[in-house]
């Protein structure tokens, strides 16, 4: 259940009660891919730095271990020792990023594993079988992801046929979630909004997911092609048709500034790789703004890669000795560096909810959105 506590303009200060634990939003989800975070980070770890949800991936874990293993280890909580609230993807946006070959029609898709070529068929009841066997708290439905821009009338054909989905996800997952051996039974179900760059196909299928009741909402299909300036004009249309209490969710996105300004247009839920990945490239976000630790002037600057941040990394090391890490090739360096990115992320949450709280989000943002997105 999701409880709004305040709002301040658009931008919404809420709590989502789940059966493995209470959400406070505005929320960053760490994405743990195959069930655990890329850099060498444990579910401890992501206790350690103030995660509130973990993220995995539908199509990922089926390939390998595959989910009948997941169940029988219990489910994805006890397999990777994570007791707060999980939330599984589809599996819709690796069809669409990694798949070379697939051909989709009203059943499902079929397409290639990118580890092995071997051919999978993906279909909304499928999605929902796997998701349901992880025991994820939040399964997404199943979707079609296109790349922007997309011809109109494709768009429209996929909005229309990512309904239809929709509603075969629903049926499925209360069939799963009556059945005995059930994990999770209390398995949410969030529906994604598509519809590319176009305004009345977005709203149009809007209004028709927010018509089934379900758990929470998602705006899919950006960060895909588009400019950051599209990409909050769609959230700024979607919006008024968003259901008002249940979760808004922003799927994949993105830079501290993008988070700012989707909370500021009234997104509860984010998830995104880019933190991990920038900090696997020695990419540290800081309180001051981008820094790239490869650079020579920091060989021997004996400061934290951020003064003002608390997490292990910060507390413990230099940036000197860090670079030296990331030179030397160590595997420790990408372990600091993304505690410190996802540390940073989580806590950037918890000042957005602090300034929601005192209702200062509208100073709070316009000095922050300055700052965050600068190179040093």
């Amino acid at each position: 259940m999701f409880n709004k506590i305040k709002t301040e303009g658009k931008a919404r200060r809420g709590c989502f009660t789940t059966v493995h634990g209470t959400i406070q939003t505005p929320v960053f989800m760490n994405v743990g891919t195959a069930a655990a975070i890329k850099g060498g980070l444990s579910s401890l770890d992501l206790k350690d730095i103030g995660c509130q949800v973990e993220l995995s991936n539908t199509y990922h874990l089926h390939v390998r271990p595959g989910e009948k293993i997941v169940k029988e280890m219990g489910g994805l909580h006890k397999f990777m020792n994570w007791d707060r609230p999980i939330l599984t993807d589809s599996g819709g946006f690796q069809v669409f990023s990694l798949a070379k070959l697939r051909n989709i029609t009203e059943e499902g898709v079929t397409f290639s594993s990118h580890i092995d070529g071997k051919r999978i068929f993906m279909s909304p009841e499928m999605s929902m079988q796997i998701q349901s066997a992880l025991a994820s708290t939040i399964a997404m439905a199943f979707d079609e992801c296109i790349e922007n821009p997309a011809p109109r009338n494709y768009v429209q054909k996929s909005a229309d046929r990512t309904v239809r989905w929709l509603q075969r996800c629903k049926n499925e997952m209360q069939r799963l979630s009556a059945l005995p051996d059930t994990i999770n039974p209390n398995q949410l179900l969030f529906g994604i909004n598509q519809g590319g760059t176009y305004a009345d196909i977005r709203i149009e299928n809007m209004k028709a997911i927010a018509q089934m009741d379900l758990d929470g909402y998602a705006i899919g299909g950006l960060a895909v092609g588009e400019t950051a300036e599209e990409m909050y004009d769609i959230i700024e249309t979607v919006e008024p048709y968003m259901t008002d209490h249940k979760p808004r969710y922003l799927m994949g996105v993105g830079t501290p500034v993008n988070i700012l300004e989707a909370v500021y247009r009234g997104v509860d839920f984010f998830d995104c790789v880019m933190p991990s990945r920038n900090a696997r490239h020695g990419h540290i976000f800081t309180s001051s703004g981008i820094l790239n630790i490869m650079n020579e002037k920091y060989a021997q600057d004996q400061t934290p890669l951020d003064p003002n941040c608390d997490c292990q990394t910060c507390r413990n090391f230099s940036r000197s000795y860090i670079r030296h890490l990331f030179k030397a090739k160590e595997m420790l360096a990408m372990r600091l560096a993304v505690i410190h990115n996802l540390r940073f992320y989580n806590r950037l949450m918890e000042d957005i909810r602090l300034a929601l709280d005192e209702n200062r989000y509208e100073s709070f943002y316009k000095q922050q959105k300055e700052i965050l997105g600068k190179r040093i």
